[in-house]
């Protein structure tokens, strides 16, 4: 046996290419992407297909990719998302602080099938969005979203599924009796909306057992009423304190933590975000997995000053030298450091552009990266989505052992960081083909899973 290059996995000598196989633009994304990679030492038959197809898709689907000076990846390539799984006919609610309709849950098709404000403050009406709206819009989208407005290249794994939102506090406060509230409607309405997954990106005011408190008490009863939990672990780890709260820390919940995939698809330099960690004081071990939690495209929220000021910021990156100062200066009150710079010289204006863009993490108009445990979570609720597409009648027990089972531990980590490690959504969703052909009695006329 042999190790390849650049996964380091061991293979047999002849699933080695030699680096002939590998063409001009694979060649391209693996000298950025796999920063050990030595081309006069080949590469294994799975990761040339893997970087062939990322080359290929980015390069014909995606044009606008090699034009942005962010070139953030799309999380069903950076994690190998089988593709023909999107989460059709699977609901999942998010309980958050507030939301918005946002065009990648919206169009073409509205597959938001409810809207629930159980708090009673703020907006009512998911097409007006408020302060409060921006948290729970990026979560949804992260796990959810189709990339509408970014022509598919943004989005999630889950691109298919159906959705319900429920608003359990505000941009201010989220209160630990509120989530239990959230979590409680969407056990008495789980069979309306068909609920099979809730995505929990936030966490209540203390530690709790889960023998007594009400919120972990909630979630552990969604759990044995067949709702896969999934609860994001904190940001919490480099503090001295750095406790996994409820619902997280509840045995049956998924607790996700962070890792920092450095926004590459070479997962050998891959570290640890800082996550929150356990044990919780029940004595449980979590998060059980972790997701990316840096470098992560979400959308902008409309109708906000960020939203102007990335829109203006776009525009002037596709505009020629001399039209820079006159488009600033037809958006007046948008950007008063641009405004003052407007008569400098094109590329002393085009260096400020870059910084802006930069420090304000701004990918287009429409996206800008995000980081926390809150986007880890809805990685993983969406990948939980593909693997109840692929066997309907999986258990929340059966998602969360071939989650844990299928996970990838980083080298030189402590385990308690990482739990099982980085969740595999191939692997995960294979597992849950698997325990399907294991059920002769199920519909069987789903999409076919590859192997590459």
């Amino acid at each position: 046996m042999e190790s390849c290059p650049v996964c380091n996995l061991a293979v047999s000598p002849e699933q080695i290419q030699s680096p002939e196989a590998v063409d001009e633009s694979t060649r391209r994304l693996l000298s950025v992407n796999a920063r050990g990679w030595d081309p006069e030492k080949g590469i294994c038959d799975r990761c040339l297909t893997y970087f062939k197809q990322a080359s290929d898709v980015l390069a014909s689907r995606f044009p606008q990719f090699a034009t942005q000076k962010l070139k953030i990846l799309p999380t069903p390539f950076r994690l190998d998302a089988p593709d023909e799984f999107r989460a059709r006919g699977v609901t999942i609610a998010f309980l958050d602080s507030g939301f918005y309709a946002h065009p990648d849950l919206t169009q073409p098709r509205n597959r938001i099938l409810s809207y629930v404000n159980i708090v009673g403050e703020g907006p009512t009406d998911l097409s007006k969005p408020d302060v409060s709206s921006w948290h729970g819009m990026m979560t949804s989208v992260v796990g959810a979203g189709n990339g509408f407005l970014s022509g598919g290249l943004y989005r999630g794994i889950a691109s298919e599924a159906d959705l319900v939102l429920i608003k359990v506090g505000s941009a201010s406060r989220v209160r630990h009796e509120d989530i239990a509230r959230g979590l409680n409607w969407v056990i008495k309405n789980r069979e309306a909306f068909n609920i099979r997954i809730v995505n929990i990106s936030m966490g209540g005011d203390y530690e709790g057992s889960y023998l007594d408190d009400p919120l972990s008490i909630a979630a552990e009863d969604a759990a044995r009423e067949g709702i896969v939990v999934i609860a994001a672990a904190g940001n919490a780890g480099e503090r001295e304190s750095h406790p996994v709260l409820p619902p997280a820390s509840a045995p049956s919940v998924i607790a996700v933590g962070g890792l920092d995939d450095r926004n590459t698809l070479d997962h050998s330099d891959d570290v640890m975000y800082h996550s929150s960690y356990g044990p919780t004081i029940d004595g449980l071990q979590k998060p059980e997995v972790i997701a990316p939690g840096i470098w992560l495209a979400a959308p902008i929220l409309p109708g906000t000053v960020t939203a102007e000021q990335a829109a203006l910021l776009s525009e002037l990156d596709g505009a020629a030298d001399g039209e820079l100062a006159r488009i600033i200066r037809s958006h007046p009150g948008v950007d008063a450091e641009l405004e003052h710079a407007a008569d400098l010289e094109p590329y002393l204006l085009r260096h400020l552009i870059w910084i802006k863009e930069r420090d304000n993490n701004v990918i287009s108009g429409n996206y800008k990266h995000v980081d926390g445990t809150s986007f880890a979570a809805p990685i993983v609720s969406s990948i939980a989505a593909q693997m109840i597409e692929a066997c309907p009648a999986l258990r929340p027990h059966q998602v969360k052992r071939a989650l844990i089972r299928t996970a990838a531990r980083l080298p030189g980590v402590d385990v308690d960081k990482q739990g099982w490690g980085m969740v595999s959504p191939r692997g995960a969703v294979k597992a849950a083909v698997a325990m399907r052909q294991e059920q002769p009695d199920q519909d069987r006329e789903r999409p076919r899973y590859s192997e590459r």
